[in-house]
C-alpha cells in the first residue's frame, strides 16, 4: 500500500504549537514532528497529499487540495515540544491567492505577483550595501555631531549616508517618491512607490562606537512594504562586522542568504524581549517605563538597544520573541515589519489593532506570545487612546496613493 500523509494540528485543548506528518500504511502508522508554530489544515490521510510547508511565513501550501477536515476524527496524537523539527525539502512560495484570503492580517503587500518584486529586492540590497560602506568609512573616525533635540542626535555620517542611498534609488528607479530620515520627501509625489529610508538607525550609539545600529532601506507599494534589506553593525570599535537582513513579500526572510524564522517559545516567563524609548519624555513614555518594569519582572529579560530596525530583525532571527515600541517613523519601521513578517512573526499596533508604517506604535512578536503580550501591553495604551493622546497615522507623504 502506499503511504500517504496528514497533517494534523493539536486539539484545543493542547498547549503544543507543532505539528506532525503522519505516514500510514497497511502495517504501522509512523509520526514526524515537522514544523512548531504553524497554522494549517488538516488532511484525510487518504488523499496523499504531501505538506509543502512556506518556511518564512506561517502560510502553509497543500497541494493539490486541501479539505477542513476535524482533527479528531483521525485519533492521532500532538506533538511534544521537546521534539527536533523536520522540515519538508518540497518547500514552495506563497501563492497570490494564499496571501488575498486574509489580506487585513498582512503588513506586506497582499497583491504582488505583478510587481518587479526581484527588482526591487536587489535595488534595496544595493542601496543598503552602498549605504552601510559609508558607515563603515566613517565608523572610527572623528565625527562631527548635531542636535535635533535636546539628546536626538545626527551626524555627518547620517546625511552622507542617505545621499549615498539615493543616488542608488534615483538611478534604478528615478519615478519613485522617498521619504528619507534626513532629506524627507523627494521624488514623484503620483507614485505607488515610496522608498523609506533611514540612513543610520542608532545614531546616538553609531556616535558612541556602541554596537547596535544599522542602515535600512524597505520600499512600500500603495503603503504596504513589499521589499526590505536592513544592514545591521556589530562587534566594536576596531572589529566591526555586518549581517545582512533581507525580505520581500511572500518571498521569505533571510539572514546573510539563510532563511530565517522567528523562535517558538510560547511562555512569557522564557522569553527575552526587547523595547525602546523616544526622545519625549511624555506620557507615553511613562507607560512604556511601567511595562519596562512588569515584564521585567515576569520574562528572562528586556532589553533596549536603541535600534529599531536591529530590534525588529533579532525577532525575526529568533534570538529574542518580542519588541515594542512607541512614536516610531515609517522609516524606523518598513524594513524591519517586512523582516518579522515574512520570517513568520506576527505585527500589530500596541493597542492589538491593525498595523500600517504609518501608525505610531508597534508591537512585532513570534506568532505564539502575541495575544499574551497584549494582554499586559493594549491596556495602558487604550488609556493613552482614551486620554487623548495622538495616535492617529503621520508623515505619510502628501498625496501619496496609499490603501492603508
Amino acid at each position: 500500500m502506499t503511504a500517504s500523509m496528514a497533517v494534523v494540528l493539536p486539539p484545543a485543548s493542547s498547549s503544543s504549537s507543532c505539528l506532525w506528518l503522519s505516514r500510514a500504511s497497511s502495517s504501522a502508522s509512523s509520526r514526524l514532528p515537522i514544523i512548531r508554530g504553524f497554522h494549517s489544515l488538516l488532511v484525510p490521510p487518504t488523499t496523499g497529499l504531501l505538506l509543502l510547508p512556506m518556511l518564512q511565513s506561517r502560510t502553509l501550501r497543500l497541494s493539490p487540495t486541501s479539505l477542513k477536515t476535524p482533527p479528531h476524527e483521525y485519533g492521532l496524537v500532538p506533538a511534544r515540544r521537546q521534539q527536533l523539527l523536520m522540515c519538508c525539502p518540497r518547500a514552495t512560495t506563497v501563492s497570490q491567492e494564499e496571501v488575498s484570503s486574509n489580506p487585513t492580517q498582512r503588513i506586506g503587500a497582499v497583491s504582488f505577483e505583478q510587481l518587479p518584486l526581484k527588482e526591487l529586492l536587489l535595488a534595496s540590497e544595493a542601496a543598503a550595501k552602498r549605504g552601510a560602506e559609508v558607515v563603515m568609512a566613517a565608523i572610527d573616525k572623528p565625527r562631527n555631531i548635531d542636535y535635533k533635540g535636546k539628546t536626538d542626535l545626527v551626524t555627518d555620517t547620517d546625511r552622507n549616508t542617505e545621499l549615498a542611498i539615493l543616488e542608488v534609488l534615483r538611478d534604478k528607479f528615478p519615478g519613485h517618491l522617498v521619504l528619507g530620515e534626513e532629506g524627507g520627501v523627494s521624488g514623484d509625489a503620483t507614485s505607488e512607490y515610496l522608498w523609506c529610508i533611514d540612513p543610520l538607525d542608532g545614531t546616538t550609539n553609531f556616535a558612541h562606537g556602541y554596537p547596535s545600529f544599522a542602515v535600512s532601506v524597505a520600499v512600500l507599494h500603495r503603503g504596504r512594504p513589499v521589499a526590505a534589506s536592513v544592514v545591521e553593525f556589530a562587534g566594536g570599535p576596531f572589529a566591526w562586522v555586518t549581517r545582512t537582513f533581507t525580505a520581500s513579500a511572500g518571498g521569505g526572510a533571510f539572514c546573510n542568504g539563510h532563511h530565517i524564522h522567528v523562535s517558538n517559545t510560547d511562555q512569557v516567563e522564557r522569553s527575552l524581549l526587547v523595547t525602546g524609548f523616544g526622545y519625549e519624555h511624555d506620557e507615553a513614555w511613562a507607560a512604556n517605563i511601567a511595562l519596562f518594569k512588569e515584564f521585567t519582572d515576569v520574562s528572562r529579560g528586556v532589553r533596549r538597544l536603541g535600534a529599531a530596525a536591529v530590534d525588529m530583525c533579532h525577532v525575526a532571527l529568533g534570538i529574542v520573541e518580542a519588541y515594542w515600541e512607541f512614536r516610531l517613523k515609517p522609516w524606523d519601521m518598513a524594513a524591519g515589519v517586512l523582516i518579522v513578517e515574512e520570517a513568520g512573526g506576527t505585527v500589530t499596533c500596541m493597542d492589538g489593532s491593525p498595523f500600517s508604517v504609518f501608525d505610531r506604535s508597534v508591537l512585532v512578536s513570534n506568532g505564539v506570545l502575541h495575544k499574551k503580550l497584549l494582554e499586559k501591553i493594549q491596556p495602558p495604551t487604550e488609556k493613552l487612546i482614551a486620554d487623548g493622546f495622538d495616535f492617529s497615522q503621520w508623515l505619510k507623504p502628501t498625496d501619496y496613493v496609499s490603501d492603508v
